[in-house]
């Protein structure tokens, strides 16, 4: 999630673990330890774009990694805080604010390796936008008036906002996947397996995504008290022999699209009007469409370069303006 997202819960996590004369100390280091393990962002190339992807919530983000993570936040806090709290108090707050952020990240539908290194599998239990207000702004409320007056009672109230919220979150996107399944049962697909992905900072619509026949289908539904849908459009899931016959795969491109691929989960797919490009379905800036936030471009002249990662331009007016009709449970107009 967002760094703000990161560090409230890092700090809610690690502050209620401690009594209230270390509130204000607790609340600081678990906010350190929480923004921590997103230090892997510094990891890049110049000439290969895709090596920020392998690596970001990799092995900072994994379980395994949460103790020394942990050692190493308290280490760099310890010269600081050694008046205030022991080591042992900090270290537990250390360890207890960097393990809700690789934990938190793999709420969201960005995909987490969490068994690093045991398994490069990316967990997505897609529970929660990557940037989610009503879950965050609450959050910073409630651990502010905790610092201001060091109540712990305060920090037990974000923390119960925190549970109820991704349980909604839990029933919502069984909910978006069961209206999902009725509308490929109407086009009488077979999937065997719906996907649902809430859109971006809200817990109202949410993306399905489902494969049938060597195509992806993506729609739109909102599950408030009542459920309605916004049919989308498909893309073919893509086929590197098929798509782009005259690349080897030995070549540098091939193997970039099955790092891509990874990534991306295998939601990867191509449409005829940008054949150059290998789009990652899962996220767009209105739910029911293919019009990815990201891509990348293969260039059949030079096989042996790396790919280019492109991230497209954010939402304009019109965009808002149907993705709040959306949120309203209006028609669109096409």
């Amino acid at each position: 999630m967002d760094p703000i997202s990161q560090g409230v819960v890092g700090a809610v996590i690690g502050g209620v673990s401690q009594p209230e004369k270390h509130t204000k100390i607790a609340l600081l280091c678990g906010t350190f330890a929480g923004i921590s393990a997103d230090i892997d962002v510094f990891i890049s190339s110049s000439s290969d774009p895709l090596l920020f992807l392998e690596y970001h919530r990799q092995f900072t983000h994994s379980l395994a990694f949460i103790p020394f993570g942990a050692a190493i936040c308290a280490g760099l806090l310890w010269l600081w805080a050694r008046h205030h709290i022991s080591f042992r108090r900090l270290y537990v707050c250390c360890f207890l604010g960097f393990a809700s952020h690789g934990l938190l990240d793999t709420c969201t539908t960005y995909g987490t390796q969490l068994l690093w290194p045991f398994s490069d599998e990316r967990f997505a239990w897609n529970i929660i936008s990557i940037i989610d207000p009503l879950l965050t702004l609450p959050l910073c409320i409630l651990t502010w008036l905790a610092y201001k007056q060091k109540k712990r009672l305060w920090l037990q109230i974000a923390l119960i906002w925190m549970i109820i919220y991704l349980a909604i979150g839990i029933i919502q996107t069984q909910r978006a996947s069961k209206v999902g399944a009725q509308l490929a049962a109407a086009r009488q697909h077979k999937p065997v397996q719906i996907s649902s992905k809430p859109a971006f900072a809200n817990l109202l619509i949410w993306k399905t995504v489902y494969q049938w026949q060597g195509d992806f289908y993506v729609d739109a539904v909102r599950v408030g008290l009542e459920e309605k849908t916004y049919p989308g459009t498909s893309a073919a899931k893509i086929d590197v022999g098929r798509h782009f016959p005259g690349l080897d795969l030995n070549q540098q491109q091939a193997i970039d699209i099955e790092r891509f691929r990874k990534f991306s989960n295998d939601y990867l797919a191509w449409r005829p009007l940008h054949p150059d490009r290998v789009i990652d379905v899962r996220y767009s800036m209105l739910p029911n469409e293919i019009n990815p936030l990201w891509y990348i471009k293969i260039n059949p002249d030079s096989p042996d370069d790396h790919v280019k990662f492109i991230t497209k331009e954010r939402a304009n007016s019109e965009l808002l303006k149907r993705f709040w009709s959306m949120l309203l449970g209006e028609e669109l107009n096409d």
